[in-house]
């Protein structure tokens, strides 16, 4: 019995996190070396997943692509995070692009963007991220020798925040983590305020965008003001560490 518990939190866990590894551990299960069993079931089922998504309507970012527009960690491909819709695909790239032509040598990268198959799916921690049109982006930032292409402050690009005035009080249930404990620890680099305010206004004149998520203070400090770039409420995780876009 708590060995059909313990596999079935394993089960549960994999799909969580990467939709498809509870899976590749449900099979894995039939073989006596079962981490390496899982290991290389859930490799083939990955490489295999890129070919099978186009058919639910999704794509995958290439996560070796050196270009303006880069996948952040090899983790997010890893855990089949980083599929979006063909349209998505189109407008990550050429922003990405609009941003290298107008500060030559700018890398954009996403974070977390959807699971391969199926909407409706969380994409966890997040609310949304279930049907291939949300993503979200790393800001740009600098030092004290300028603009640094490709940097984040944390090694995942997230929990990183930029300190700010804010209406929000403390609330339970709430996903409105500040991990303080954890703010020392990131490198000391300054949000890039050109290229940031640069993004936002290209995602925002792009007409396939519908909602762009960000913290008020940010989008005053930046002077970027949209009716597309809002708030996205007290109950959900901070937006002063990364940027969420949505198609309409």
């Amino acid at each position: 019995m708590i060995r059909f518990i313990l596999h079935t939190m394993i089960i549960l866990l994999l799909t969580a996190l990467t939709q498809i590894g509870g899976l590749a551990w449900l099979v894995a299960l039939a073989f006596r070396k079962r981490l390496l069993s899982f290991l290389l079931i859930y490799t083939v089922m990955t490489v295999a997943t890129t070919l099978i998504a186009p058919s639910f309507g999704r794509t995958a970012l290439s996560c070796t692509a050196d270009g303006p527009l880069q996948v952040q960690s090899w983790m997010y491909c890893a855990l089949n995070r980083n599929y979006v819709t063909p349209e998505l695909a189109d407008v990550l790239e050429q922003t990405a692009t609009a941003l290298d032509q107008r500060y030559p040598g700018t890398t954009t990268l996403v974070l977390d963007a959807n699971f391969p198959f199926f909407d409706n799916f969380p994409l966890l921690p997040h609310r949304s991220h279930d049907d291939g049109e949300k993503a979200d982006l790393a800001f740009y930032y600098r030092d004290e020798t300028g603009y640094l292409p490709g940097a984040t402050r944390s090694p995942i690009g997230y929990f990183a925040f930029e300190q700010g005035p804010s209406d929000c009080a403390a609330r339970w249930p709430s996903l409105r983590w500040n991990f303080a404990a954890l703010q020392p620890l990131w490198a000391n680099y300054t949000l890039e305020p050109q290229r940031n305010r640069a993004m936002l206004q290209i995602l925002s004149a792009d007409p396939r965008i519908g909602r762009i998520f960000v913290e008020p203070h940010l989008v005053q400090s930046l002077g970027a003001a949209n009716p597309k770039i809002r708030f996205q409420g007290c109950r959900a995780a901070r937006h002063d560490d990364h940027i969420h876009l949505q198609l309409r």
